[in-house]
């Protein structure tokens, strides 16, 4: 328990307080009794010591990591079910991003948040919108979208939970349909990708695809670390793939 608790230790940041702190107090709890708060501000300010913490910042690589696997256990279960695929979609995003021995503590974690039935949703977003930046709030966005594909289909309480957390983080209307059309194929969708009509001028495509790339450049990322740039690059990858579909499609 001793390198679990550690690893909270190192990732813990603003997420230690308030709702989500309560969550990692609930998870805690089912592993161990009498494991206290205390116990955790001890683990954490070991954590501290061995971590670079940039003050500037107000989310850290770990912060983004407890916010994601909260949010991710909240989709996953918005179907009624937990799919196996969906669990492997987790793990083996976490076995890329971080190893193996930091994924396994994180899925450890994971399966402790899943099996919480009191998660608030609204709560746990309003204090991510409060600490997390845009950029950061989109890249969830992008990973949420990514588990729900993981089994090959998107339910519709999959996309309504993803629109409602969207509507929590304060993520625009345009913006979540243009993630989310990065997970669905053809031209019509390159478009939603763009935020434009199909109608928009060559000029307007030119412009709204300049506005995306400055919107979801991965260097607005960099502060999370390097683990978290190879989302932030496929998504990237998918803006400039939808602009040069359009292109191809105009004969520009």
């Amino acid at each position: 328990m001793g390198n679990f608790t550690k690893y909270l230790g190192a990732t813990l940041g603003w997420s230690f307080g308030g709702p989500i702190g309560g969550i990692i107090g609930f998870v805690l709890g089912s592993f161990i009794d009498g494991f206290s708060s205390d116990d955790l501000r001890q683990e954490e300010t070991y954590g501290r010591t061995r971590t670079t913490r940039d003050p500037r910042m107000a989310t850290q690589p770990g912060d983004f990591e407890i916010s994601l696997l909260i949010l991710a256990a909240v989709v996953i279960k918005a179907d009624g079910k937990v799919d196996k695929r969906e669990l492997s979609y987790v793990r083996r995003h976490f076995n890329q991003m971080y190893g193996a021995t930091r994924a396994n503590h994180a899925f450890k974690l994971f399966n402790g948040i899943i099996k919480n039935n009191n998660i608030s949703t609204r709560q746990v977003c309003l204090q991510i919108r409060q600490n997390m930046t845009h950029a950061s709030r989109l890249q969830l966005i992008h990973f949420l979208f990514g588990i729900a594909k993981a089994d090959d289909f998107v339910s519709e309480l999959e996309v309504n939970m993803i629109h409602k957390i969207a509507g929590y983080l304060s993520i625009s209307n345009y913006d979540f349909e243009s993630i989310k059309a990065m997970f669905y194929s053809g031209v019509n969708n390159a478009y939603k990708i763009l935020e434009i009509e199909k109608s928009a001028s060559d000029a307007e495509v030119k412009k709204a695809y300049r506005k995306l790339v400055k919107k979801h450049h991965p260097d607005k990322l960099q502060h999370l670390g390097k683990e978290h740039l190879k989302g932030a690059e496929e998504k990237f990858r998918q803006i400039q793939k939808a602009y040069e579909d359009i292109q191809k499609e105009r004969g520009l």
